[in-house]
């Protein structure tokens, strides 16, 4: 339902004369439904600014919140809503800020019962459900972008590789290994292997809670990736249910080197090397 310039006009008026009143009053309500977690100096700009959003709207003759003369308003919007959603807040209490906008000029309008205010009134809370729609919408945009960033930075930091020894680098998996997290250690290990020139690496699944086909295909073809780098990898942390579980589902790594621990890969990676690990005797003082 558009508002027509008349409407726009006589809502723009109404917001200019009340605009003290309007702000403390929308202020107040918005506090309590964000219980708080915002300084009442804090509420009342972000208020303050969007009332101003809106009667400029309204005096342009904006009729529609996608029309030309709304563009500000809706920006406002959006930025109020990425705010919200870095803040922490739900897109529910960012969109009831804004409804309650209809609340307040509710109150303005007291007991005036006249059918053009009534109509003004009518117009005026579908262009503020629009309003509240496109700052849902923005909320969730912004928040779902927000969750896909920290899920790669975890994803980033829950597969590190780590140098372990002159020309040895270890990948140790923790978790489920999955298509979008074997991605990202192929990619880690390759580039590590390339900015060490390491020609020795070990995939650690000590941390991995159970190895079926496809994680063993995200495993062997990592190794395979590492080989094309012109680098041997070790497979260690093969416990005796993993092991039970490899040879129940018939899995061959083929001449892949297997240790059951870190430690042992290492000594193999070592004795490769023609490094001889020889374990010091203690002297008693």
């Amino acid at each position: 339902m558009a508002l027509s310039p008349e409407e726009s006009g006589r809502l723009a008026d109404l917001l200019k004369e009340h605009a003290d009143g309007l702000v403390g009053r929308w202020a107040e309500l918005v506090g309590v439904t964000l219980q708080g977690r915002m300084t009442r100096p804090e509420l009342e700009r972000q208020t303050r600014e969007l009332q101003r959003g809106f009667q400029q709207a309204f005096a342009a003759g904006a009729r529609d919140l996608a029309d030309e003369e709304a563009a500000e308003l809706r920006a406002q919007l959006g930025e109020l809503s990425a705010t919200r959603a870095r803040q922490g807040f739900s897109a529910n209490e960012t969109a009831v800020s804004v409804f309650a906008f209809k609340q307040v000029l509710l109150g303005i309008l007291g007991d005036a019962a006249d059918v053009q205010t009534l109509r003004d009134y009518v117009a005026f809370t579908a262009f503020v459900d629009q309003a509240a729609l496109l700052t849902f919408d923005t909320f969730v945009r912004v928040r779902e972008a927000l969750i896909a960033d920290q899920a790669e930075q975890l994803l980033e930091l829950s597969t590190p590789v780590v140098k372990l020894w002159e020309g040895v680098v270890a990948v140790p998996l923790v978790g489920t290994l999955d298509s979008a997290r074997a991605q990202v250690v192929m990619e880690r290990l390759l580039q590590t292997l390339v900015d060490t020139g390491s020609p020795y690496a070990i995939i650690d699944i000590t941390g991995v809670p159970a190895v079926d086909t496809q994680v063993a295909q995200h495993i062997l073809k990592t190794v395979v990736a590492a080989r094309l780098m012109g680098a041997d990898c070790v497979i260690s942390g093969i416990r005796p249910q993993i092991a039970q579980t490899i040879v129940a589902l018939g899995i061959e790594f083929g001449d892949i080197a297997t240790k059951a621990s870190l430690a042992d890969a290492l000594r193999y990676v070592l004795g490769k090397n023609s490094y001889k690990v020889v374990v010091a005797k203690r002297t008693e003082r």
